[in-house]
């Protein structure tokens, strides 16, 4: 079996081990998408609006939000796409491919890795809600964030065709 990021990120600083396992994450969300049909992504299989095309759409707009609105500092009307992470983030157009909703998440987490270089662990910003949040804060997050929906993510695609794991 290949050493994983995480694993190559064993004994690395606190940095490089926390974008290795956010990258981990972020991965697990893409590969739970490879090889479903268009018709499987969209399966709606528990109540809410949970599918497993929805849970990518929805962290593209979980790293629009964290990175480029709190941590850049950018108003949510200039960032392309959805930066809520609400509702609407979970819905994706019929006409709307697997592959262009992976297109557009990747493209957010490049986005999210370059904001992101440009600032310290400890770099501060302020936050509508919880007052303030750390650069280390907003990695931790994400990291719980991306790791509670590859855990959707796991089940979903366990019922669909029975693959199960990372």
């Amino acid at each position: 079996m290949a050493l994983t990021d995480e694993d190559l990120a064993r004994t690395a600083g606190e940095r490089e081990v926390l974008e290795a396992f956010l990258d981990g994450h972020r991965q697990v969300a893409v590969d739970k998408l490879r090889g479903l049909s268009e018709a499987d992504a969209r399966r709606r299989l528990v109540p809410s609006l949970t599918t497993p095309i929805g849970l990518v759409k929805h962290l593209a707009g979980v790293e629009r939000n964290w990175f480029q609105h709190s941590l850049a500092q950018r108003p949510r009307e200039e960032i392309a796409g959805d930066a809520r992470g609400g509702e609407p983030s979970w819905q994706v157009a019929d006409d709307v491919t697997i592959d262009e909703v992976v297109a557009a998440f990747e493209e957010a987490c490049a986005e999210s890795r370059r904001i992101a270089a440009g600032f310290p662990l400890d770099h501060v910003v302020p936050h509508e809600r919880l007052g303030e949040v750390s650069l280390r804060w907003i990695y931790v997050h994400m990291i719980r964030e991306h790791a509670r929906h590859g855990g959707h993510a796991d089940i979903l695609r366990e019922q669909l065709d029975g693959l199960a794991g990372a």
